[in-house]
């Protein structure tokens, strides 16, 4: 299928702006808590069905959403996504109580569940796979960003504003997003689509539901040990359930066929366990600032924001690094780089110079946007063109899982290390958190482990493809 240069061009915005939108929608409203809560006269721990609701939509829609793309095409239904998803903001801005905030944020996960996976088909589908990694640098930029700014932007509009501007601003991203689709989203489609796999979504969707929600509220003993143990069991026997059931049908919701390309799966599972340590930092980060250091909120959230910086500058140069070097020499080097970086945040104290912060936070930065730009765009290296479409929901579910872990993770090791220590003690707390840093940060290098089962060559379709087209 020939593709419109206009689309090529166009493309990676509209794509872009939908992904900003979620992205900064699904930490913005950490910050927002107390004020709702008060607003809505509730306590503030009520309001964490807010947030594990649209996790759990999240972790449902997602394994549906190449089904959908498939049968309905992916302008439809990204479209539809962004409408949704827009729509939902609205009704969240809107809610008199929680259930109807509940609700709404169950709605606003659906839309939000299509908009990664069909949005980054889409590119797939597009480009070459010698243009990919250029594509993707673009794209994934505001998957940085939009986590970075959230608790910022929404510490300053619960400051100055009603927290219900939080969902409205929404709105406008959602509309510019909506033009851009209706002008520039390709519109592709499977020849046959195929039957959706009813039994798969209910044992997957069930098993990623369950244990997203016990990740969820980990540490937070609503539940006791014994309770979670057994809905822990219960959820692995749901997904250990799925790969059986995978293997008996035709037409499976997630093909696992697809780990037997070496690429791809060393792409999502190393993906997987490096998040492990990533993962915590969003939430520790913050903790650190503002306890170790005795920060505000939203001078925390500034601290946060030369990583962002950082992520830009290294899209503009990992092509010609993972050209140069390869993804298998990049991967095991920038994990071990990665590990270093969380180690270090051992010893940021209140003493600690802000430049030397800063500089830390570059340099974490850097090296986290190469991970992701190397392991994002191998994964689709060696992937056939009908199969774009089943690899792009299966490395999404798996990111949103990882990303669910790595927090539970961070929060588990802090935890631990923190004891019976009452969490008013903030040198306690802080001494906590080093540890835990520490901690994480060897695990990160040891998941480097998972990428020396590469091959040099490993790749080269997607980092040299611009060279042997030029040949």
């Amino acid at each position: 299928m020939k593709v419109n240069s206009n689309v090529k061009r166009y493309l990676p915005w509209v794509v872009a702006t939908a992904l900003f939108m979620e992205q900064l929608d699904s930490t913005i409203i950490n910050t927002a808590i107390p004020s709702m809560a008060l607003s809505l006269q509730v306590a503030p721990l009520s309001l964490k069905a807010v947030v594990t609701s649209y996790i759990l939509s999240l972790a449902i829609g997602i394994p549906v959403s190449g089904w959908m793309a498939d049968r309905f095409g992916t302008r439809r239904v990204f479209s539809s996504a962004v409408s949704v998803f827009t729509l939902s903001s609205i009704l969240c801005g809107l809610s008199l109580n929680v259930p109807m905030l509940v609700a709404a944020r169950i709605l606003q996960g659906m839309g939000a569940a299509m908009m990664m996976p069909v949005g980054r088909l889409a590119i797939i589908r597009t480009y070459p796979k010698s243009e990919l990694l250029m594509a993707m640098n673009f794209v994934i930029i505001p998957a940085l960003i939009g986590p970075l700014l959230g608790p910022t932007v929404g510490g300053l509009i619960v400051h100055w504003l009603p927290w219900r501007m939080i969902f409205f601003i929404n709105v406008p991203v959602g509309i510019a997003a909506l033009l851009l689709i209706h002008r520039h989203m390709p519109d592709y489609r499977a020849e046959a689509a195929r039957p959706l796999d009813v039994t798969g979504l209910l044992l997957f969707g069930s098993g990623a539901a369950l244990i997203s929600w016990l990740l969820e509220i980990f540490g937070e003993h609503t539940i006791d040990a014994t309770s979670a143990l057994l809905l822990l069991l219960l959820a692995l026997s749901l997904l250990a359930g799925y790969g059986w059931h995978a293997q008996q049908t035709s037409y499976p919701l997630l093909r696992l066929t697809l780990f037997r390309v070496r690429t791809f799966r060393v792409s999502v599972v190393g993906g997987f366990l490096t998040r492990l340590g990533l993962g915590g930092l969003p939430f520790l980060l913050p903790l650190l600032y503002q306890l170790g250091l005795g920060l505000p909120a939203w001078q925390s959230g500034l601290l946060m924001m030369p990583a962002t910086a950082a992520a830009m500058v290294m899209k503009l140069i990992s092509g010609p690094i993972l050209r140069r070097f390869g993804y298998r020499k990049i991967l095991i080097l920038n994990t071990l780089m990665i590990g270093t970086t969380i180690w270090m945040f051992s010893a940021v104290t209140a003493a600690t110079p802000v430049y030397l912060i800063i500089l830390l936070g570059l340099v974490q930065g850097f090296f986290n946007s190469l991970q992701f730009s190397s392991m994002n765009s191998m994964a689709y290296a060696d992937i056939k063109d009908e199969d774009s479409s089943m690899a792009s929901t299966m490395a999404s579910s798996m990111q949103q899982m990882s990303m669910s872990f790595g927090l539970a993770c961070g929060s588990l090791v802090t935890a631990w290390y923190l004891g019976d220590l009452p969490q008013s003690d903030k040198m306690a707390v802080t001494s906590a958190l080093h540890h835990a840093f520490l901690t994480l940060g060897c695990l990160t290098m040891i998941s480097s482990l998972s990428f020396w089962t590469l091959h040099d060559t490993d790749g080269e379709s997607v980092s040299k493809g611009n060279l042997e087209a030029a040949e």
